[in-house]
């Protein structure tokens, strides 16, 4: 039985992430933790503000779902007392993750902008048929809590379709009425946008065009649950991984 903990216990996803542990075979959840403030309770526990509760708890993995400042002082801190991480907070830096790479050294470290299986896909589509078009952009959409953007998953698979091709038609764009208005520049120049909407929960669309043809490949997370089959896997195999620091599950399916 692998004992889990929990950071950001307290938030929606955190909470929903709580319920998958609880429920998943051979996962027992020990620690939840919010560092904003504790008080409440989940599944018998009480929310704890300090992470030194995840260590009384003897927790041996420690799901993140927080943001990126929080992050940076909790990784660290999990690396030191030698519990494995499963982070789904996002709005790092190439800075941070080579922190947390350097850090991580006697335990292990997975840290992926999405769990949704068919996220991975998307990603994974995306990046196979770069080489095939001459133009791409990516629209992500997300509810309107979300404090980073373009989110993680945007920017992970920007750099996957460059890392494919880097033969891209320019922008004909000569003047923008609405600055902005074209979307932020991505990797390779692949030019992204982030809508925040309230009623949604997390979608992506990556279109592609060539001469004659364009090709949509749209992912829906409709609800949170869409990510908690990859986050319990994850709980259950980052211990496993050989390497001390890895991103997105791919490695996982």
């Amino acid at each position: 039985m692998t004992r889990v903990g929990v950071v950001g216990a307290a938030g929606r996803m955190g909470a929903t992430v709580c319920d998958a542990v609880a429920a998943a075979e051979g996962l027992e959840l020990v620690a939840a933790i919010d560092v904003v403030g504790g008080g409440g309770s989940v599944h018998g526990l009480t929310v704890r503000s300090e992470l030194k509760a995840l260590a009384d708890a003897g927790a041996e993995v420690v799901v993140d779902f927080t943001v990126a400042e929080a992050a940076r002082s909790t990784l660290p801190w999990l690396a030191l007392h030698g519990m494995h991480a499963v982070v789904g907070t996002t709005g790092f830096t190439d800075d941070d993750l080579a922190s947390f790479r350097s850090a991580f050294t006697g335990s292990n470290c997975l840290v992926a902008a999405n769990f949704a299986i068919g996220a991975v896909l998307m990603m994974k589509f995306a990046e196979q048929a770069a080489p095939y078009f001459e133009t791409a952009e990516i629209i992500e959409f997300h509810h309107n809590a979300k404090a980073d953007a373009p989110s993680g998953t945007a920017m992970a698979t920007a750099r996957r379709m460059a890392a494919a091709s880097d033969e891209w038609a320019a922008d004909p764009t000569k003047h923008e009425v609405v600055p902005g208005a074209r979307g932020g520049v991505g990797p390779g120049g692949i030019r992204v946008h982030g809508v925040r909407m309230v009623g949604m929960t997390a979608s992506q669309e990556v279109i592609l065009g060539t001469a004659g043809q364009t090709l949509v490949i749209r992912h829906d997370s409709n609800d949170r649950v869409s990510f908690m089959p990859g986050v319990v896997l994850a709980c259950r195999k980052v211990a496993g991984l050989p390497d001390r620091f890895t991103t997105g599950i791919d490695s996982l399916l």
